[in-house]
């Protein structure tokens, strides 16, 4: 992959772009991701947030707790999310992107949360809270 990385909402007054390559790809099982979504597994795309800029007016806020998620005002598609323990980061959501094939999920995350009827034949990590380790070295 190279970047710049692209990518907004379906109406196209939200736009993205990443200038550097992602440091995390990976599927989410939790009910806060499938409540944001709409679908039964979410997947991310994390990136450094320095290196994202943002174009258009459209883009509004949720916050719940530590996480914040961002959504077009327009058309209402899921853009990102950051959350305050890791102030670094920024995760996109896969299908927001301009090209989402090119990112392969690496890693399962909340898989305590799955649905039981959605199954997921790979071979990949999978964690039963966060695939994320946070700044102080920890999984919660």
């Amino acid at each position: 992959m190279t970047g710049p990385h692209a990518g907004g909402c379906r109406c196209g007054a939200v736009r993205f772009e990443a200038s550097a390559e992602p440091h995390h790809v990976s599927y989410c099982h939790c009910g806060d991701c499938r409540r944001a979504s709409g679908a039964p597994v979410s997947a991310f795309v994390g990136f450094p947030v320095d290196k994202v800029m943002f174009t258009g007016k459209s883009l509004k806020m949720y916050e719940n707790g530590p996480v914040t998620r961002s959504f077009c005002g327009i058309c209402g598609s899921p853009i990102a999310y950051v959350d305050d323990r890791l102030e670094d980061d920024i995760y996109f959501m896969l299908g927001a992107m301009d090209m989402p094939a090119a990112f392969t999920p690496t890693q399962h995350a909340y898989v305590g949360e799955q649905l039981p009827f959605l199954h997921m034949s790979d071979d990949l990590p999978r964690h039963l809270k966060t695939s994320v380790t946070r700044p102080d070295g920890t999984v919660p």
